[in-house]
C-alpha cells in the first residue's frame, strides 16, 4: 500500500481537502483553511508527494497524485469530499474528480485549466538548483542568493516557507528538488483526454492572471459539463492569498 500522504485537519463538519500547487505545501493554506472550518468543514490540508512533509518518491504524475489521494481518503475512512486545488493541486482535483467521481461531492479549482502548459518555471528551479545550503547558517543567506537571480520577493518568500532545520542541524528544502527538476512537463502536464466529471464544479481564475483565458472556457466545459467560471478581482496567479476574502466567500457561496 501506498504512504499515506501527511495533513494538518482542522475543524468538524463536512470534510474538504485542499491541495497546494506546484513547490507549495499545507502551510501556505492554513488561514484559509481555518476560515473554512469555521464555516463547518472538516479541513484537511495536505501535503502532495514530495511537497511539505510528505514522503519523497521518483513517481510523478496527475494519476499518481490522484490515487495519492484516494488512499489517504480510504485511510481517514471518508467516502466523500469536498476539493480545493490550487495550480498544481487544481490538475490533481480535477484527475481525482474525473477518476473517483463517486467520492467528489464538490470540485473548487483555482486558476488552473485542464490543458497543458509548457514548462515554464525554469528560473525558479535554476534559482533553487544554484544554491548550497551545506554551507547556509540562516535563511537570509538563502534569500541573498536566490535574490541573484529572482527578484520577486513574493515568490522567493514562498520559496523560503520550505526551508527546515534536519536532525543534523542543516538547513534543507522540504520539497524534492532533484525529482520535481526532473518533471517539470508531467506538472505542466494535462488530464486525460477523455476525462470528465458531471458533479458540481467552480473554477476561480486570478483577473489579473494569464493562467486561464477565454478559449479554455470551452475546454473547461467539455470536461467539467456544469462548471462555474468565476473571476477573483485584483489577483494574480495566487488569487487565495492575493484576495483572500472574495476567495472565501466564493467558495463558501459554491460549497453551501
Amino acid at each position: 500500500m501506498n504512504p499515506v500522504l501527511h495533513s494538518k485537519i482542522i475543524g468538524t463538519g463536512k470534510p474538504l481537502c485542499i491541495l497546494h500547487g506546484f513547490l507549495g505545501m499545507s502551510d501556505n493554506w492554513k488561514t484559509l483553511g481555518t476560515a473554512f472550518a469555521e464555516n463547518g468543514f472538516n479541513v484537511h490540508l495536505i501535503d502532495q508527494r514530495n511537497h511539505g512533509k510528505s514522503f519523497h518518491s521518483t513517481d510523478f504524475n496527475y494519476d499518481i497524485l490522484a490515487n495519492d489521494l484516494k488512499t489517504y481518503l480510504d485511510f481517514h475512512k471518508i467516502n466523500k469530499t469536498a476539493i480545493i486545488g490550487h495550480s498544481m493541486g487544481g490538475k490533481t482535483a480535477m484527475q481525482f474528480a474525473c477518476s473517483f467521481p463517486e467520492m467528489t461531492d464538490k470540485l473548487i479549482v483555482a486558476d488552473i485549466a485542464p490543458k497543458f502548459y509548457p514548462p515554464h518555471h525554469h528560473d525558479i528551479i535554476s534559482a533553487l538548483n544554484s544554491i548550497e545550503l551545506d554551507n547556509k547558517t540562516a535563511r537570509n543567506e538563502v534569500d541573498e542568493e536566490l535574490k541573484k537571480q529572482l527578484s520577486n520577493v513574493g515568490i522567493r518568500q514562498f520559496l523560503l516557507k520550505n526551508l527546515h532545520w534536519t536532525e543534523k542541524k542543516k538547513l534543507a528544502f522540504r520539497f524534492n528538488l532533484p525529482v520535481l527538476s526532473g518533471k517539470m512537463e508531467e506538472v505542466g502536464d494535462n488530464i486525460n483526454s477523455t476525462d470528465h466529471f458531471s458533479g458540481p464544479s467552480l473554477f476561480l481564475k486570478g483577473s489579473k492572471s494569464e493562467y486561464v483565458v477565454e478559449s479554455d472556457i470551452e475546454t473547461i466545459k467539455k470536461h467539467f459539463p456544469i462548471a462555474i467560471i468565476d473571476t477573483i478581482s485584483n489577483a494574480g496567479h495566487w488569487l487565495h492569498a492575493e484576495n483572500p476574502k472574495e476567495f472565501l466567500k466564493k467558495s463558501l457561496d459554491f460549497l453551501s
